[in-house]
């Protein structure tokens, strides 16, 4: 027995709708500026990872408090891990915000 739809579709198939009245993705992608501030803030990511790292590996605070072990990387390959994902993350929720104000901005203009 056939599971066919009104539209012609078997069962587990959603219908392929077009929507002329709604603009593509990449549109709003584009509008929003959503390359530009990604590359913001990855750059901006980036510094304050560098930042971070330089800090801590060469001390520019002073030493670390107690004598701590870092197996396996050593304590420069587990602040260049710690750095890595400081820049990701501070790049994505800089550019979130980016885009949340371009957003915002747009939406005061309509």
């Amino acid at each position: 027995m056939s599971r066919e739809g009104t539209d012609g579709t078997t069962g587990g198939e959603a219908p392929q709708q077009e929507r002329p009245d709604r603009p593509p993705a990449s549109a709003m992608l584009s509008a929003l500026s959503v390359p530009k501030h990604a590359k913001r803030g990855a750059l901006a990511g980036l510094l304050l990872a560098i930042a971070a790292y330089l800090v801590r590996v060469l001390e520019l605070l002073g030493p670390p408090p107690g004598a701590r072990e870092y197996p396996i990387l050593g304590p420069e390959g587990w602040f260049l891990v710690l750095a890595f994902v400081l820049a990701v993350t501070s790049a994505m929720l800089i550019t979130i915000l980016l885009v949340a104000l371009e957003a915002a901005r747009m939406g005061r203009n309509v």
